[in-house]
């Protein structure tokens, strides 16, 4: 079992872990700490502690008045940067750094990645989809967790009905394709009503409805959505709704007006 230092590739496991996973569940207890723990050389605990020291960088977990071990070192700080300022090329890294620490890595990332695409998808293509499965998916975890598997406009915690909605869509922000703050977790059918401009959030996170949704007179519209109006979400507990993609999203998608 390793001792002395952490190395930069061990926080980059330990912070890209901590992302998703729901903040109660970090303890050295978690199967997904312990089996990181296993690969990196270190004790559960030690994997536990380290994450802790990550969230004391968190502001969302400080702004609570949380402030998890508050023992962050300088290289804590340098990985938190590092992923904050590139979401997209950290999370692809940290998956096949993973891969590649697991017994029998690159057979193992080679039946992984065969198990998911079809057969017709041979080399740069493969390549490509599977890098785009590595990114859908941390960022999928990453924005559930921190909504604890829960809408947060509804409460519907059916994760079959739940996505990871991008507040400024994917294809219009490569730098933050990735990035929590820009996700909220939205049942299929307030994602749908996001997604198309019927709804938004204001800045301080309050649901605000279009004009052409509100006029709509349809009783199962007027059920799902008009006691929304006004209503602050539930708000996540790591990586809350930026101002600044909210504000594209008013201005870029919305489908009416809205006072901030």
């Amino acid at each position: 079992m390793a001792t002395g230092l952490w190395t930069k590739e061990q926080i980059k496991l330990a912070f890209h872990l901590y992302c998703q996973l729901p903040y109660g569940r970090i303890h050295g207890r978690n199967p997904e700490i312990v089996a990181l723990a296993k690969v990196i050389g270190r004790t559960p605990d030690a994997v536990a502690m380290k994450m802790l020291n990550i969230a004391s960088l968190d502001p969302a977990i400080t702004s609570t008045g949380r402030v998890a071990l508050g023992n962050a070192s300088a290289l804590d700080r340098d990985v938190w940067d590092e992923f904050h300022s590139d979401w997209e090329r950290l999370a692809v890294e940290c998956h096949l750094l993973r891969q590649q620490l697991n017994k029998n890595s690159i057979d193992d990332l080679e039946a992984d990645n065969d198990a998911l695409l079809p057969d017709d998808f041979t080399g740069e293509t493969r390549q490509v989809l599977t890098a785009q499965r590595i990114k859908q998916h941390f960022f999928r975890r990453a924005v559930l967790s921190g909504y604890r598997g829960r809408c947060c406009m509804s409460g519907v915690s059916e994760a079959r009905l739940l996505i990871a909605s991008h507040i400024v869509p994917w294809s219009s922000d490569k730098a933050n394709r990735l990035n929590p703050s820009n996700g909220l977790c939205l049942s299929a059918i307030h994602d749908r009503a996001f997604d198309k401009g019927l709804i938004s959030l204001t800045d301080d996170w309050r649901v605000v409805l279009s004009d052409q949704l509100r006029e709509r007179d349809e009783s199962f519209l007027k059920a799902v959505f008009t006691p929304l109006e006004g209503r602050q979400i539930e708000m996540p507990e790591r990586f809350r709704p930026d101002h600044a993609f909210l504000a594209r999203h008013r201005e870029e998608i919305f489908l009416g007006r809205c006072s901030t």
